[in-house]
């Protein structure tokens, strides 16, 4: 089955605005775990991180005490470690059993190489006037650097978390100090980690110029043709010499869609941001 297929979604006849397929429905699922866990694992995270602030005491007193929180913190994480090991397996499957090119390195790859850097450089060189805007390929520098930041937390917020959870086991063969560090490990990455999405990755993702107030194409799984051009240049300009632009061809969002999208997108970006403003004021009061 094609992402197209998988999409649910048919080519749609000329005369009307192009849309191009850009992320599966499986693909779309897999955020929508991703996002409305990490919500979770924020609300519930930070009131026990910093218990003594007045609305965390007010929110625990809201569902049932801190032993209620801790729960629903422990049930997203489960949830969430899920998600992460079945993207894990479907990276390797196509990979090492499908034989995949372009997963771990290529212009559609999420690893980072030498024209992320120039890319990186060119755009700092861009903002400041001395040069043109680089030409962004399927994945931009970012993307892959809000990627791998999601990697890397996973491994190190999900094993000192789970080592605290199940203490008894891991002190079999982790030193005490070790059980010690864990705790404080998981705590201030955990807080790294809701401060750089409420903040870093909203910008980059949804509060830049051209794609305020919100990009839909992680809700909807399509863009316009004029998007596509605009911020995928160097995809749009493959894909059409190779013939396969048109295998991508896609119809427009249904208006319930794009509106259920805007109802759910500006809901997470609203709690990440009260979330952003608790935890900034908790942490320096």
């Amino acid at each position: 089955m094609t992402e197209l297929e998988q999409a649910g979604t048919h080519p749609q006849s000329g005369g009307q605005e192009k849309y191009y397929l850009r992320f599966s429905r499986e693909q779309r699922y897999m955020h929508a775990v991703l996002f409305t866990t990490f919500l979770g694992l924020a609300a519930t995270g930070l009131p026990i991180r910093f218990s003594e602030s007045f609305w965390a005491r007010k929110f625990a007193s809201s569902v049932g005490g801190f032993g209620a929180i801790l729960f629903f913190h422990k049930l997203c994480a489960v949830v969430l470690t899920i998600a992460f090991l079945f993207h894990v397996k479907d990276v390797f499957k196509r990979a090492f059993m499908n034989r995949e090119k372009g997963i771990f390195w290529g212009p559609t790859s999420m690893v980072a190489n030498w024209k992320d850097a120039k890319d990186l450089f060119g755009h700092f060189r861009w903002f400041l006037g001395l040069g043109p805007k680089p030409k962004f390929d399927r994945y931009a520098y970012w993307e892959k650097f809000d990627y791998w930041a999601v990697f890397w937390g996973m491994v190190v917020i999900g094993f000192s978390g789970y080592a605290m959870w199940f203490a008894p086991f891991f002190a079999h063969f982790l030193p005490g100090w070790a059980l010690n560090a864990v705790l404080v490990i998981h705590s201030e990455e955990g807080l790294l980690a809701i401060l750089f999405i409420f903040s870093i990755h909203f910008v980059n993702t949804h509060l830049r110029p051209d794609s305020f107030p919100m990009d839909m194409v992680i809700f909807t799984g399509v863009e316009s043709e004029e998007e596509f051009k605009h911020k995928r240049p160097l995809e749009y300009e493959r894909n059409s010499k190779r013939g396969e632009l048109e295998k991508k061809v896609s119809t427009a969002p249904p208006d319930w869609l794009v509106k259920l999208s805007r109802v759910v997108g500006f809901t997470a970006i609203f709690i990440g941001l009260t979330l952003l403003v608790l935890t900034l004021t908790a942490y320096f009061d």
